[in-house]
């Protein structure tokens, strides 16, 4: 196969959430970039995503949040239910939060790009660092090199970026999850209620989209093989419920087969994420690629929609200019490696604690926990996290 080589200003892998994302929000700033992904098309894995006021506030910064909240319903209230003691309790919520199809979401986003953005069908199966110029470079299955001044690994949780970057492969919960739609023509009952329902080893939560559609999702214990048979995944689904309300269990037998997802959970360890550079040269991560974490907080697509409004606004100062005294023009030039830097200055703390929260909610509900650790996990949520909901509060537009 003939090699051919092309020359990319900024190369971002990955179309999912955070690649889209990041791209629109370097698009806003005026930067050009280019999305590779490997997928024939844009795919939107795992059905919905929870998007609480953070999120929204990213989604605002993007440009899209005005049109997706159309689509979607605001969660007014939240309430737990304990199977095995009948025990309810109210969850407070706090700011805005909705349930987003991700297919809209991910529609959204793409078309807000300039058309040629998106380039489909390009698998990356190796990335090197110059040694002349020290520019990344690209392999491509098809056997195209890119030479890029700037690559943002957006490839998710098996993330070759982030193996470049030295960053250690995320470790796997013994927990699952299955995600999927459930659609009632007549219209649904549950109003506009979040409902987690819970058992001693298996946890259901489900959310309106709608008026006419629920998300829902089950996390249990993991099988030794996750099948990828939509009817399998409903009908084991359905069997790990035993206890559970009725209407729940008939909720998911009346499911949407195609929107069932099954996956296990990855998380990276919180402490990982403070003594990892996530930088060689100009190449650095957003999102799954560098801060992989279980879903028990609802917060993996909105960190990475953080990710990309900050990451967007260094880069986009890697270049200002000041007025001189005398009112002539100054241009100061700022690296893009210090740019890089700033954003992660910026960043890690913050998903830091995130991913600190969701892992010890995590153990918490692991069933392979042991008794002692899940209670130093609710001792140290107790001291560290004192409002439970308070990473909501961050705006990624005054970072």
């Amino acid at each position: 196969m003939e090699r051919s080589t092309k020359i990319q200003e900024i190369v971002i892998v990955g179309g999912g959430i955070g690649g889209l994302a990041t791209a629109l929000a370097l698009h806003r700033n005026g930067i050009k970039s280019t999305v590779i992904e490997k997928s024939e098309t844009l795919r939107a894995t795992g059905a919905a995503i929870i998007v609480q006021a953070n999120g929204w506030r990213a989604l605002e910064e993007l440009g899209v949040a005005s049109m997706l909240r159309e689509t979607s319903i605001p969660i007014d209230s939240g309430r737990v239910l304990s199977i095995d003691g009948g025990k309810q309790e109210d969850i407070p919520l706090v700011g805005e939060i909705r349930c987003l199809r991700r297919a809209l979401l991910i529609k959204a986003l793409a078309d807000s790009l300039p058309g040629d953005t998106i380039q489909l069908g390009c698998k990356v199966i190796s990335i090197e660092v110059d040694k002349a110029t020290s520019l990344p470079i690209l392999h491509l299955l098809d056997g195209t090199f890119i030479i890029a001044k700037v690559v943002i690994g957006c490839d998710g949780v098996n993330s070759m970026t982030a193996n470049v970057l030295g960053l250690k492969p995320p470790k796997l919960l013994s927990t699952c999850v299955v995600r999927g739609f459930t659609y009632y023509e007549d219209g649904h009952r549950h109003g506009s209620e979040l409902l987690l329902i819970k058992s001693e080893r298996v946890q259901l939560g489900q959310l309106p989209v709608h008026d006419k559609l629920v998300y829902w999702f089950v996390t249990r214990k993991s099988t030794p093989q996750v099948s990828k048979d939509p009817m399998l995944i409903k009908d084991s689904t359905v069997e790990s419920l035993d206890g559970f309300p009725w209407k729940t269990v008939q909720m998911i037998k009346n499911s949407d087969v195609g929107s069932l997802h099954l996956s296990d959970l990855r998380y990276q360890a919180p402490w990982n994420l403070l003594r990892t550079n996530f930088r060689k040269g100009t190449m650095t991560v957003v999102g799954d690629a560098m801060h992989a974490m279980g879903p028990f907080i609802a917060q993996g697509g909105s960190a990475s929609m953080e990710d990309a409004v900050v990451l967007a606004r260094c880069l986009a100062n890697c270049k200002t200019y000041t007025t001189t005294p005398g009112g002539g023009i100054n241009e100061k030039i700022v690296t893009i490696e210090k740019g890089i830097d700033e954003y992660l200055s910026l960043r890690k703390m913050r998903v830091f604690w995130l991913s600190l929260q969701s892992y010890l909610i995590g153990i918490t509900i692991e069933t392979s926990s042991s008794s002692v650790i899940k209670v130093l996990a609710i001792f140290l949520l107790i001291i560290l996290f004192r409002i439970p909901n308070g990473h909501t509060d961050y705006d990624p537009r005054r970072t």
